[in-house]
């Protein structure tokens, strides 16, 4: 069968679903994958799949550049005819999903987090819950990454909960992402960011948390690692951020295609993020190389984290309960630390495995490829 996978950015793509392709492939399916072009087409490709180039405004509001973007997806689609479409991100959900219903092909989406659209109550929330009611509603599967999600969607009518089910997130590849026990810290503890450089990710709040314990004598240090600069609304700036590693609150590490090097080189990962996460991709991978988390008990975030256990929780945008739960990590002996980063192992062995998700994607495929053939 011809299967498209279609996602707002290639990045997204070698870094979330080349598990789930590999596994497509291997069962002798032809691969698809529709995404913007960015530098990490070729390592798509070297999956073994098809890439197709499509234009996206992942941040543009204009209602003509959308429709426009719904007609590259249906001419797309009607020139591929593939057999099912797998949608992820908003932009491929709703047009990408309204061209497919539109030519009769099964659709399986993935609402992976609500992103900072359904932080605050506006106009432009009305129209997404308007779209995503209008593109999901004949789905053969919608997944969501977590429960709250999920609900919400459902009492709001904007799906039956019947076509819904739950992913553990993305998922984690065990084997690349394994255990690596951490090394003593001796007189500085390392936290760890990784994520794009927004606002709504708590970075703000973690600046302010470290000038808090640098106030109060604490020696330790935080590297940010990820996206700077990126077309969002909530991002920070270059200049602000080179104003920060001036200070020495922080360092910036730029960029990476392999987190891995990073967290083996941190004693605690953390993630103040505060919008409508799906589950964090880098909680997940940090958890798995047996690294304790800070993290916000906010959607998404607190999936990964049993307080006190593999990690802290703390309030979003509270900067002073966050210095708290960080002065608490850099308190706890080694062994403690080592103990944390244990349970985080074996709770996303049991509940994260990268083969859950596959496994439920093969299954929501079998189902829409049955649909594909009665049709």
């Amino acid at each position: 069968m011809k299967i498209v996978i279609s996602i707002n950015t290639a990045w997204n793509l070698i870094n979330f679903r080349e598990g789930l392709i590999r596994a497509l492939i291997a069962q002798g399916h032809e691969v698809l994958a529709v995404a913007p072009i960015d530098r990490h087409v070729d390592r798509v490709k070297s999956l073994g799949c098809r890439f197709l180039p499509i234009k996206i405004n992942n941040r543009g509001t204009n209602p003509f550049e959308d429709l426009v973007l719904f007609v590259r997806f249906f001419l797309l689609l009607l020139n591929e005819k593939p057999d099912v479409f797998l949608a992820y991100t908003i932009k491929p959900n709703i047009y990408g999903s309204l061209a497919a219903h539109f030519l009769g092909i099964p659709v399986v989406n993935n609402i992976a987090g609500l992103g900072s659209v359904f932080v605050k109550k506006t106009l432009l929330t009305s129209v997404v819950r308007g779209l995503y009611k209008l593109s999901l509603c004949k789905a053969v599967k919608i997944f969501f990454q977590n429960e709250d999600d999920r609900s919400y969607f459902v009492q709001e009518g904007l799906v039956p909960h019947r076509l819904t089910d739950i992913l553990p997130g993305s998922g984690v590849d065990l084997g690349r992402f394994e255990f690596t026990p951490q090394s003593d810290a001796g007189d500085c503890v390392r936290f760890l960011f990784i994520g794009r450089m927004l606002w709504d990710k708590g970075v703000g709040e973690l600046v302010q948390a470290a000038r808090q314990l640098k106030r109060r004598g604490f020696n330790f240090e935080v590297n940010l690692l990820g996206f700077l600069d990126v077309r969002n609304p909530s991002a920070i700036r270059s200049m602000q951020m080179d104003e920060w590693v001036k200070e020495g609150i922080l360092s910036y590490l730029g960029e990476s295609d392999d987190v891995r090097p990073h967290i083996i080189g941190a004693n605690c990962i953390v993630l103040p993020s505060f919008y409508r996460e799906g589950v964090p991709r880098s909680l997940l991978e940090a958890a798995s190389m047996g690294r304790p988390i800070i993290t916000t008990d906010s959607v998404g975030c607190k999936e990964v984290v049993d307080d006190g256990i593999n990690g802290f929780l703390c309030q979003p945008q509270n900067v002073d309960d966050l210095a708290d739960k960080m002065e608490r990590f850099i308190k706890l002996s080694a062994f403690a630390r080592r103990q944390m980063g244990r349970r985080g192992r074996k709770k996303i062995e049991l509940n994260f495995d990268e083969k859950i998700v596959i496994s439920k994607y093969l299954h929501a495929i079998a189902i829409a490829i049955a649909i594909a053939r009665v049709r």
